[in-house]
């Protein structure tokens, strides 16, 4: 699947690197089984919402012509799975596995949770989407966001699996200050809260600031063109500037790299456990005991 040259490059980039940023779009969250465009799962799960004519989860990111009762059956029952159900994965014990000895940061696009619970340190994270964890006023009315789990949990009982639509309207979320709709803490609009994220941005161009001298690895996976300006285009700029810097881009449809920066770059087209996978095995960690 992928060039062996390649891998041994990706491996000695990664040995020589003194730290490095894992750099991760909706690509990598598709191998834990999140993928919002896969149809089979959808109308698996929401055989309610495939009735009214969607399709798949991609076409209700933004969505807003439904009733409470619909939109909180949908919500809670994706916000459940996504973020509180879906198991630790091979492919980020292996990531992990890959610098652990090594200064790293995490930058995800995605939502999830599934760094941390799969073991990577909160302290070294910075969701700038924010996190299906958390609930905020749509208003809003304060730079308050509280924990979604409790509201999910009240909620899900309450769903009538042939319509998706909560039958208890006195489930239904509203804010605790102002009364109003409230939604999850993610970006989607100008309501977007981002207090909880400013310390995490802090905390990465601190650690960018303190590795300017050093080798530094971006190691870019599932980052495309949905939203490139959160992840994808910030990387480019990063091993651009940085003046031993390197990137590893890992991506199923657009491997490509700017020409700027292809004298420092890898590029590797094929899955993100396809190649995780590889340099893992290319670096000696196969006995090491990740998850196979």
């Amino acid at each position: 699947m992928f060039d062996d040259h390649d891998i041994q490059r990706c491996r000695d980039l990664l040995r020589q690197a003194n730290a490095v940023l894992i750099a991760a779009g909706a690509g990598l969250a598709v191998e834990a089984g999140i993928d919002y465009m896969d149809t089979k799962s959808f109308a698996r799960d929401f055989p309610g919402m495939v009735k009214l004519g969607f399709h798949r989860r991609a076409e209700l990111m933004g969505y807003s012509d439904w009733s409470p009762e619909l939109k909180w059956g949908y919500l809670a029952a994706n916000v459940n799975q996504v973020r509180f159900q879906v198991p630790p994965h091979p492919v980020y014990a292996r990531l992990l596995d890959l610098v652990r000895e090594k200064d790293y940061f995490v930058v995800t696009s995605n939502v999830d949770g599934l760094f941390t619970k799969n073991g990577f340190a909160e302290d070294r994270l910075f969701t700038p989407q924010g996190d299906y964890a958390l609930m905020q006023c749509q208003t809003p009315c304060s730079n308050a966001v509280w924990p979604s789990w409790p509201v999910i949990e009240r909620i899900l009982p309450k769903i009538d699996p042939a319509t998706q639509k909560v039958t208890d309207s006195s489930v239904l979320p509203r804010c605790p200050n102002c009364g109003e709709d409230v939604i999850m803490n993610v970006r989607g609009g100008y309501w977007f809260i981002e207090d909880p994220y400013r310390e995490q941005a802090e905390r990465l161009d601190q650690w960018l600031d303190n590795n300017r001298e050093r080798d530094l690895l971006v190691l870019e996976i599932g980052a495309g063109f949905n939203t490139p300006s959160v992840i994808r285009w910030p990387m480019e700029r990063i091993v651009h500037a940085h003046p031993r810097a390197h990137l590893i881009r890992v991506n199923l449809q657009y491997p490509q790299v700017p020409r700027e920066i292809a004298g420092k770059s890898i590029s590797l087209q094929g899955p993100a456990m396809g190649a995780v996978t590889a340099i893992w095995k290319e670096m000696g960690l196969e006995k090491s005991g990740a998850l196979t």
